[in-house]
């Protein structure tokens, strides 16, 4: 394992009622201790998993590829600040990695795509075909077999939204060999049961107050699932 200690400084942030730094998660928990070399992070919408994943990614030096310069009609200038006020402890040295989302990994094929035009060798790294013509479950999937490989730790933020439950299988396959010696370690936010399924990972809820581990078939994804699954009737009856 890598990465072993994030710590959050509330003390440090520059406001409390702003969005992430108002959030009770945020402020309630002084640190999270990595045990394992698969970390989960599940909570609802909003529940800031994902603006820490990012915020961790970014204090661990790891670049975020996305584009700029796009016009929002409502700007946050808070938004991502929060990796300014946390630190990371690593268990042998600072170690690379990536960070995957499917907004960022968009941008990412676009450039990949740009520099093959040049060096048409570079695709034997993704099985030899572009990322771009690949439908984006199968272009997940080979870029998730080919980076995977590398010693790292890696950032994903809901890996499953361009996985069918098929390839959500092979992609939990996929994690547990890859992290199984040590080589990578996987820090992911996600809605998935299928992925939260996985053997000896921990699992970290964003809906409390404070983060906190919690076991497999306690989670509400898991419970939802299952209840959909015995009864689907129950859930579009009328009343």
């Amino acid at each position: 394992m890598h990465l072993n200690k994030i710590v959050l400084k509330p003390e440090e942030y520059p406001v409390k009622n702003v969005y992430p730094f108002n959030l009770s998660v945020l402020n309630q928990t002084p640190e999270l201790n990595l045990k394992t070399n698969i970390t989960f992070f599940i909570g609802e919408n909003g529940s800031g998993k994902s603006t820490l994943l990012k915020a961790i990614t970014r204090r661990c030096g790891i670049y975020i590829w996305q584009e700029y310069g796009k016009t929002r009609f409502e700007y946050n200038p808070y938004e991502d600040m929060l990796y300014k006020h946390i630190d990371v402890t690593w268990t042998n040295g600072k170690t690379p990695g990536a960070y995957f989302s499917s907004e960022s990994y968009e941008h990412l094929t676009n450039v990949i795509d740009d520099w093959a035009s040049a060096d048409p060798a570079l695709m034997g790294y993704f099985g030899g075909k572009s990322l771009i013509t690949q439908s984006h479950g199968e272009s997940f999937m080979s870029f998730f077999k080919a980076r995977y490989k590398i010693k790292g730790v890696y950032f994903l933020d809901e890996p499953e939204t361009a996985l069918s439950p098929k390839r959500q299988i092979e992609f939990l396959k996929l994690l547990a060999d890859m992290s199984f010696n040590g080589n990578a370690q996987f820090i992911i936010a996600t809605h998935s049961p299928i992925l939260l399924s996985c053997p000896d990972a921990a699992i970290i809820s964003f809906d409390g107050d404070a983060l906190e581990a919690v076991s497999y078939k306690d989670t509400e994804h898991f419970r939802i699932y299952r209840a959909f699954m015995a009864n689907p009737e129950s859930f579009t009856a009328k009343d």
